[in-house]
């Protein structure tokens, strides 16, 4: 059970309580899946979660144990075993999950920094594993853990439609992501099993920084946005938190982007 003492969170904007969630891709209090988390918590929700490896562990657990994660497990998508293991202790524990946000994304540095033209075999297999094939393998494994239906969610970026500066590797690689999620929500919708892309805009979390030049794309995206101003992890994290609740049940196969209105923008 969550733990009482537990600092108090804001007001819900939906009713999560009696769900159970797995959260994989919380690198610190900064990233997305960590604002997501926050949204997921204060909603009601029960919440298992992963860290990358010991390096990482000390800057999720703090995160971690103030929303009052049941589980927290290490999950490197590239070991063999890993990620099986998560959804073999989420199912031991719960028995079953109702929502999954999967929140990771990586391509070796010199294949993101030079051309889509120019990049290796090696790293785009890389890439696809971790940012896009690991979504599939979690929807297979998820797959048998929501009987009664649930919702998977991946978080991408425009990159993937348009083309943006130093985005390079990484925007095909968001596209097929989105890609494999429309196709995970035709073949999982007749069990009741939803599926949707995040779309944030810009935000200045770890991931991002290995992106050439962000700054530059951070001020960008403030100049489109109609209302001038950048894209917090709150934001995307109320958002997932209604797409995983019951008053989005009727809602599948989306990306929908949390980007202040840039998206409309020339």
């Amino acid at each position: 059970m969550a733990n009482a003492d537990v600092t108090p969170l804001a007001t819900p904007l939906v009713d999560l309580r009696g769900k159970k969630g797995l959260v994989i891709g919380i690198a610190n209090e900064h990233s997305i899946a960590a604002g997501c988390a926050e949204a997921f918590a204060r909603s009601g929700a029960r919440l298992a979660a992963t860290y990358l490896n010991d390096k990482a562990e000390p800057f999720v657990r703090p995160v971690t144990d103030r929303l009052g994660c049941e589980l927290l497990l290490p999950c490197d998508v590239r070991i063999p075993g890993q990620l099986e293991d998560v959804f073999s202790r989420v199912q031991a524990a719960w028995g079953g999950l109702d929502f999954l946000l999967h929140s990771i994304a990586f391509a070796p540095r010199d294949d993101l920094h030079g051309r889509v033209t120019d990049c290796s075999v090696a790293g785009f297999d890389i890439a696809m594993e971790v940012s896009c094939h690991s979504f599939i393998r979690m929807a297979h494994l998820a797959e048998p853990l929501m009987a009664g239906g649930g919702c998977l969610l991946a978080v991408t970026f425009y990159g993937s439609e348009h083309v943006v500066k130093n985005y390079n590797l990484m925007g095909p690689v968001k596209a097929a992501l989105e890609s494999s999620m429309r196709y995970v929500a035709a073949e999982l919708g007749p069990k009741g099993i939803r599926a949707h892309a995040i779309s944030p805009g810009p935000i200045k979390t770890r991931a991002a920084s290995g992106i050439d030049q962000f700054d530059e794309l951070l001020e960008a995206a403030a100049l489109l946005a109609p209302e001038h101003h950048l894209v917090e992890i709150s934001d995307v994290g109320n958002l997932a938190a209604f797409l995983v609740s019951d008053a989005a049940r009727r809602i599948t196969g989306t990306v929908i982007p949390v980007d202040g209105g840039a998206h409309i923008t020339a």
